[in-house]
């Protein structure tokens, strides 16, 4: 849709996902996260923490689980989503304002971690218009038998080759 604001943002879960469930049966995941900016101080010669940006995020369907199951409270996350403004009144009849997340995707950094990915059984593809997709690379060959654009190969480079470079 466009005019939504797309953002991507890293920080640490405030707590654990809670995960809930429409009575559609769909889930639901929400989480807190907290991002806080470092600044080196020239002064002291030491790294300090600016002020943290709260940011309560919503994840659905299948990466609502995955979330739930996943993550935990501490985990240093990279969440891309639109970002949503929302009025209301509290119970003094304050008016405030709240931005949230409407998450795309998540996943913990890798930064300071290791992760060990286990892929979903097929019916654990993405929604898109409702209906499940497969892996959209699995078996993907170019048309005219050539890699395209820089990809990764299936025959291994001559060692010093640009596609091979020494990690």
């Amino acid at each position: 849709m466009s005019g939504e604001t797309v953002i991507t943002i890293v920080g640490n879960l405030v707590d654990d996902p809670e995960l809930r469930f429409t009575p559609a049966g769909a889930a639901v995941a929400k989480f807190r996260i907290a991002s806080t900016p470092r600044r080196f101080n020239k002064t002291t010669n030491e790294w300090e923490d600016g002020d943290a940006l709260f940011l309560t995020c919503s994840v659905w369907r299948q990466a609502a689980e995955n979330a739930a199951e996943s993550l935990a409270r501490g985990t240093r996350v990279i969440v891309q989503g639109r970002l949503k403004q929302r009025s209301y009144e509290d119970k003094e009849q304050v008016k405030r304002t709240v931005y949230e997340i409407d998450v795309d995707e998540v996943g913990p950094t890798l930064a300071r971690a290791t992760a060990k990915v286990t892929r979903n059984p097929s019916g654990g593809g993405q929604q898109q218009g409702g209906a499940q997709t497969a892996d959209p690379w699995a078996g993907a060959q170019p048309a005219n038998g050539q890699q395209q654009g820089g990809g990764w190969s299936t025959t291994p480079a001559a060692p010093g080759h640009p596609e091979n470079p020494p990690f």
